[in-house]
């Protein structure tokens, strides 16, 4: 990690681990603290990915919960500080691994995990196309990549796409399509705060941040998880220079 940031390389975590060795005592947990200092380093700097490709616990969840996206695999991974049996020891509640810190708890719910996969390789696959969208570091702009979509393409649809009653819903994902290149749109955190959509898109093969109320859930209104949401994804773009394009069509604010 100290040499990734040293060079301005991205740091890509292949998660799989059952946290520390008890047996190894105070020793185990200083070496994850000494992680944990290089992930708050290198926040900002270079991007900073996480796979979770296996049952992960205890300290093995810290540091890809601090890094900037963390994917995980339906069914077959999760992420908890302690697992059911500890759980159920202390609380005498009978609670599932996948319930407790699988893959739709934290994409739903937590909003820890911002993509899932039906298995390992689709999520390679995803976080392969998630990096050709990034620089690989602060220091450098935002990738471009060559597109035979031209620049002054005309969409007659967007000129009735959004309806003319207020009320009436629609869906934000499907006009944006319509605006980026390709009509490609790369979204994170998909399932968590719904209300507001982020993801990644390219203009004339130039990368962009996508930030949109979405008026098909809970009217496009803002609340807490998706400010939170809004507002994170925002200063990922920030620190990685990476514009930002931004629909809005919000109601206001929950109460």
């Amino acid at each position: 990690m100290d040499q990734a940031v040293l060079v301005g390389a991205p740091v890509i975590g292949l998660n799989d681990s059952g946290g520390a060795r008890i047996q190894e005592g105070v020793a185990s947990l200083a070496g994850y603290a000494e992680v944990f200092q290089r992930n708050v380093d290198a926040s900002g700097v270079v991007p900073q990915l996480s796979v979770i490709m296996g049952p992960c616990a205890g300290g093995a969840v810290y540091s890809p919960a601090m890094t900037d996206f963390t994917m995980m695999v339906e069914n077959s991974s999760y992420m908890f500080v302690t697992g059911p049996e500890v759980v159920k020891t202390v609380t005498n509640e009978e609670v599932t691994s996948e319930v407790l810190g699988g893959a739709r708890t934290h994409t739903r719910t937590s909003g820890v995990a911002h993509l899932s996969a039906l298995n390992d390789l689709e999520a390679l696959m995803k976080m392969r196309s998630l990096v050709s969208f990034l620089p690989s570091s602060n220091r450098e702009p935002p990738p471009t990549r060559h597109t035979e979509d031209p620049r002054n393409r005309a969409d007659e649809a967007l000129e009735t796409m959004v309806p003319q009653d207020p009320n009436v819903p629609y869906d934000m994902g499907d006009l944006v399509r319509r605006v980026l290149d390709d009509r490609h749109l790369f979204e994170v955190s998909s399932a968590f705060a719904a209300n507001i959509l982020t993801g990644f898109g390219r203009m004339e093969g130039r990368t962009v941040g996508i930030v949109a109320n979405q008026p098909k859930e809970l009217a496009g209104c803002l609340d807490i998880d998706a400010s939170v949401k809004a507002a994170r994804f925002v200063r990922f773009c920030d620190c990685f220079n990476i514009p930002i394009l931004t629909f809005v069509d919000v109601p206001g604010f929950l109460p």
